[in-house]
């Protein structure tokens, strides 16, 4: 048995919050409607704590209340819980007016409640704040609207949406010990050539000696770095302009993105990521019902990469000529040849959506086994790095500490 805790809301529209010892969700799910509730959220009681780090974590990097991509996930996931209970439009946005606690997150439902009350369709009201709302987002809850499967596409859209943020937040957690690493070695490194060092400059000095040569290198790298620290301060924050702002070009984004591409082992990764989030977002979007060619306009929009984005709109041109799908991405040399011979199944059995899914789930395997591998190898080598810098500044010491007994007293 799993201690559950839920979110569920009576009849007159109270919010309800408890916990159930139960064998699974779904009997959790059963018990609350058996007491007349209807649920909106269902976790297992230890991931309560995990959720408090990841409001804890909004809090810190939110200072100004910013709505996350984790609020707009559990929107999604609770609307889809209330309409798929039966409730209407207007009523479910009601009870998530309630639940919500972000004052800025609140503003927006409730414009959304007032179109929606008003006639007006959910996808309307939501395109009124891009700011939180995508367009693939948008464009997603207006298939459904269209569809008359609303409830579905949420449902679809929320398991996207946390898919998507479960690989960022991999990725994230996963370079947070190496980075520590890298800004804790620095640190170290510039208290021992700022601090440190100067204070033996002063007693070799005084002895009038010759150092042997990597001592008086080590010596003048420290003096250059306390003498013109500003200068080398201030071309980095110059470097960093005039890069990002390189970046922000359409050329500039373009050749830093050819050239990640280009990068050794790490080239692979970030294809990989592209190539799964393509894969999801275009076979979420077609089994949701939209047409393959506005999907893959949309489809566009979500890939960061803007080699494979600029791809996009030769592959949409040759789709709409009649080519299939499969030789049109095979003919970018982007793509790799097991996502083609995928989807290409996919074609021929005419399940293409659900082959575009599989092959988003196969690459975040790979890409999790990948920075995986890629961790292993690159914590060991920034320790090693930082021992043989502090290595070489206490052996250039030693040195010249022990060629002082060399000196005719």
């Amino acid at each position: 048995m799993t201690l559950y805790s839920y979110k569920a809301t009576d009849p007159s529209g109270k919010i309800v919050n408890a916990t159930l010892e139960a064998p699974d969700e779904m009997e959790v799910a059963n018990k609350i409607h058996a007491m007349g509730y209807i649920p909106i959220r269902i976790i297992p009681a230890g991931k309560q704590s995990k959720a408090l780090r990841y409001d804890v974590s909004d809090f810190v990097f939110y200072i100004f209340k910013r709505i996350s991509n984790k609020d707009v996930i559990l929107f999604t996931q609770d609307l889809s819980s209330l309409l798929e209970a039966g409730l209407p439009f207007d009523r479910a946005l009601s009870i998530l007016l309630q639940v919500t606690e972000k004052e800025r997150f609140k503003e927006v439902i409730s414009d959304v409640l007032k179109i929606v009350q008003g006639g007006g369709y959910l996808s309307d009201a939501l395109a009124r704040h891009p700011k939180v709302f995508s367009g693939f987002y948008v464009n997603m809850v207006k298939a459904g609207e269209a569809g008359g499967v609303l409830e579905d596409v949420l449902r679809r859209l929320g398991i996207f949406l946390e898919n998507n943020q479960d690989l960022k937040d991999y990725i994230k957690s996963a370079l947070v010990y190496p980075l520590f690493l890298l800004f804790v070695g620095g640190i170290s490194v510039i208290i021992l050539m700022t601090f440190v060092i100067p204070k033996f400059s002063i007693i070799f000095s005084d002895l009038g000696q010759a150092m042997p040569l990597s001592t008086t290198l080590l010596l003048g790298f420290s003096e250059i770095l306390r003498s013109f620290w500003w200068v080398i301060l201030g071309g980095m924050v110059a470097v960093y302009f005039v890069f990002h702002r390189f970046k922000t070009t359409a050329s500039g984004r373009l050749t830093v993105d050819r050239y990640k591409f280009n990068l050794p082992v790490f080239g692979e990764l970030v294809k990989k990521i592209e190539v799964a989030r393509f894969a999801r977002t275009l076979g979420t979007l077609i089994r949701s019902g939209v047409p393959i060619l506005k999907a893959l306009d949309l489809a566009k929009d979500i890939i960061v990469n803007r080699v494979m984005a600029g791809s996009m709109t030769q592959i949409h041109a040759r789709v709409k000529e009649g080519e299939r799908l499969s030789k049109s991405l095979e003919d970018t040399k982007i793509f790799p040849s097991l996502a083609v011979q995928m989807i290409t199944v996919g074609e021929e059995t005419g399940r293409l959506e659900e082959m575009l899914i599989r092959v988003a789930d196969n690459y975040e395997k790979i890409i999790r086994n990948m920075i995986k591998r890629l961790i292993s190898l690159l914590e060991p080598a920034m320790i090693l790095g930082m021992g043989l810098v502090v290595g070489f500044i206490v052996i250039s010491m030693l040195m010249a500490i022990f060629s002082m007994n060399d000196m005719p007293f």
